[in-house]
């Protein structure tokens, strides 16, 4: 018969703070590590909420955030009853939906697709060539953008105007400003995506792919029933993510390619806090509009990790 051991669990609150600072001091230097990235995230992400509080005051240069009068929700009030604002939230939940639906498949596709190359050298040059986008700013790719799209003298349009006889305005089309920030956005970080994907696919044991060509299962079918499975957390883990960044779209890139003729489409949070904020220098509004922002992410980030932990996936907690 087998025999069970049976471990005894603490049970006091002494016995489980013991118990946690054993283990930290077993593993002291795995937590010294982490020091300087606590450290960093308390600077720059906990000791600015504290100018969140601006939000609920008439903010005054000459009394400082403490000595401001207080208002309430006045500004909140405010961000509802602008016709702009609605139209900068839509603009963001859009495109970034759209990125949700078409940036984030491109990445775990070209994982699959590099993760079946047999070349050992040619997955090494192909990774290479795929990541290097992402180290170039979005300065230096909207200046490559405007170069290659404009419609007086950019190569795309002097070829179609070649072919049709007239020009497509890429860069100050309202309708095509989604589409342009969706395929740059592809260009530059579809490579880099793909890091964590071709990870967690290494992580996968070999002999499934053994048994399964024994099978007879052609690559599809490894890819389908093996593969997806295998990184199948590691998705739902980003999906999360991501659905906490519904809200964010970036201020780099949507600025770079934002101009008064596709203002329509492209004004989002991002670039509507900049201009409130800083060049209007209403620092309490700007501040309510980010406050929402932060919540709305917030409450999207449970909803996601509430549903991945209902279809069984991974989750964080």
């Amino acid at each position: 018969m087998p025999v069970m051991m049976i471990v005894k669990q603490p049970r006091t609150i002494r016995e489980k703070l013991l118990n946690l600072i054993v283990y930290i001091i077993k593993k002291r230097y795995l937590y010294l590590m982490c020091i300087p990235g606590l450290v960093y995230l308390a600077i720059f992400s906990y000791v600015p909420m504290y100018g969140v509080i601006i939000a609920f005051k008439d903010f005054s240069y000459t009394k400082g955030i403490m000595a401001s009068k207080w208002i309430g929700f006045q500004y909140f009030g405010k961000v509802f009853a602008t016709s702009d604002f609605f139209d900068t939230f839509r603009n963001s939940v859009l495109l970034s939906l759209l990125r949700l639906c078409i940036n984030m498949p491109v990445p775990i596709i070209l994982a699959l697709l590099v993760n079946e190359i047999g070349s050992t050298a040619f997955k090494r040059i192909g990774q290479t060539v795929m990541y290097l986008p992402h180290f170039i700013s979005w300065v230096a790719i909207g200046g490559i953008t405007l170069t290659f799209l404009s419609e007086t003298d950019g190569l795309v349009n002097i070829v179609i105007k070649r072919a049709t006889g007239h020009t497509i305005p890429f860069l100050s089309s309202a309708g095509m400003f989604r589409g342009l920030i969706v395929g740059t956005t592809i260009w530059k970080e579809a490579g880099w995506g793909t890091i964590i994907y071709l990870a967690s696919l290494s992580a996968i044991n070999l002999e499934l792919y053994e048994a399964a060509t024994v099978d007879g299962a052609n690559r599809f079918q490894k890819v389908w029933h093996i593969s997806l499975p295998g990184i199948a957390s590691v998705i739902s883990i980003q999906l999360i993510l991501q659905c906490g960044n519904i809200m964010n779209n970036g201020f780099e890139q949507i600025y770079m390619f934002q101009n008064p003729l596709n203002i329509r489409s492209s004004e989002v949070f991002e670039t509507y806090i900049y201009k409130i904020g800083l060049l209007n220098t209403d620092f309490s509004y700007s501040t309510a509009v980010g406050l929402f922002k932060s919540i709305v992410n917030i409450i999207l980030v449970i909803i996601a990790n509430r549903g991945a932990r209902l279809l069984g996936q991974a989750t964080f907690y």
